[in-house]
């Protein structure tokens, strides 16, 4: 059902919007092949270039969930239905949904305003007015059903079906940007090939630091008490919690470039030279301000949701409710206390990894501009973090699929550490 799901995706990338020449799009796809737009448009796997039914993609419905999840630390209702369990997460998901169609809706007319040349439009010439009506009611409807498809394989699939759809966009822009790199280095008349295989040998390292971002952890001690049932013996044996030093995921990092596209939104719909000019900082992503920026809202973000996902004082009850304690430390409040202070004192050098591997797409254009843009967004960045983060917590949720079926899982040895292997039990 993913796969099927994911090639409804994929295919639905090269539906252009009714009443728009294809052929006529080349201005678009040249404006969107670097910078800011060009990640957009890797977001969204090439449909915002193509002026497909799916152009805006899932990013209205990530800005969304932004939203809501910033509005549930500050209004007291969203706090309630938080703890409703899941009639509230059922009324915030629906509440999520129609902020992401007023989104959507704002979103859509700027970019056919501002991103569709007028010569590739060949419907309602006589009308622009009734042709932005009709296909900005069409790209609102392809970004809920992007969304529908994410809600489905999270719901009966493998892997959590909104990060996975970012995910295969971005995987689809993998094999041209190799592409591209590997012409530019054979027409460069010395040095080139060996160029190449440097850049190759650092994207396997930045990988590797990628995935242990991902999977690092800090292992607390835990002591179980000895019981006594009938005639058995219970606990009596030491155990260890794995903090992550990211345990927020590839979240952070999604949230903070859903955050930097609202410069480049704002400016589009606005048409205004002036604000273009204002925001014209924030759209440079090799510039100083995008990637300041950028560095400190990946950092923000690490906290904001590492503090939604980890709940120190649910584990503390846990364990005292199991016979458990972390030697040294008093059971209840004292071990809320002590594993918060842990989690935040390990979750700053993980975000601070995090903002750094971000930026050095950034970074890597600045030494060597000749790189093409498409290929420097694979040196860390968005782009890998969340493909490492993704493709680690796909292969861990279906080792469990396997194992729940009396499989051996994926590997003759060891176990795929993904997102879920920081729970407590």
């Amino acid at each position: 059902m993913t796969l099927a799901f994911i090639a409804i995706y994929r295919f639905g990338s090269f539906v252009v919007l009714p009443g728009i020449d294809p052929s006529a799009l080349q201005e678009l796809s040249s404006r969107t092949e670097d910078g800011l737009l060009g990640l957009l448009n890797m977001f969204t796997g090439g449909s915002f270039a193509k002026a497909s039914v799916f152009a805006l993609g899932i990013m209205p419905y990530i800005s969304a969930s932004i939203v809501i999840q910033l509005l549930g630390m500050a209004i007291p209702y969203f706090q309630k239905l938080q703890r409703e369990g899941e009639s509230g997460r059922r009324k915030i998901n629906n509440i999520t949904r129609y902020l992401t169609i007023a989104i959507t809706g704002l979103q859509a007319p700027g970019y056919l305003a501002t991103m569709v040349p007028q010569e590739a439009i060949i419907l309602f010439t006589n009308s622009p007015l009734l042709f932005k009506v009709y296909a900005s009611a069409i790209l609102v409807t392809g970004t809920l059903f992007v969304m529908w498809l994410g809600e489905k394989i999270t719901d009966g699939g493998v892997g959590n079906g909104i990060s996975l759809l970012i995910m295969i966009g971005i995987i689809a822009y993998l094999p041209v940007s190799l592409k591209d790199e590997f012409i530019q280095a054979l027409e460069t008349q010395s040095g080139g090939l060996v160029a190449f295989l440097l850049e190759m040998v650092i994207l396997v390292i930045v990988i590797g630091l990628c995935i242990l971002l991902v999977q690092g952890t800090r292992r607390i001690p835990v002591q179980y008490a000895k019981r006594v049932v009938g005639n058995k013996q219970y606990g009596g044996v030491r155990q260890f919690i794995p903090l992550k030093v990211n345990a927020a995921g590839v979240m952070p990092i999604i949230f903070a470039q859903a955050i930097m596209f609202i410069p480049v939104t704002v400016a589009q719909a606005s048409g205004s030279e002036s604000i273009q000019g204002f925001f014209a900082p924030l759209a440079d992503y090799t510039g100083f301000w995008y990637n300041f920026m950028f560095f400190i809202l990946c950092v923000v973000f690490t906290y904001f949701y590492t503090a939604i996902t980890v709940n120190p004082k649910q584990m503390a009850e846990d364990m005292k409710r199991n016979g458990g304690f972390i030697p040294g430390i008093k059971p209840g409040r004292k071990t809320a206390e002590y594993l918060d202070n842990i989690m935040s004192r390990i979750t700053l050098p993980g975000s601070l990894y995090l903002g750094i591997i971000a930026i050095l797409p950034g970074i890597v254009l600045n030494i060597k501009p000749s790189m093409s843009p498409g290929f420097a967004q694979f040196f860390g960045g968005t782009s890998l973090l969340i493909m490492v983060g993704v493709v680690l917590d796909t292969l861990q949720q279906i080792e469990s699929h396997l194992l729940m079926r009396h499989y051996d899982g994926l590997m003759e040895k060891g176990k795929i550490k993904g997102k879920s292997s920081g729970s407590m039990m």
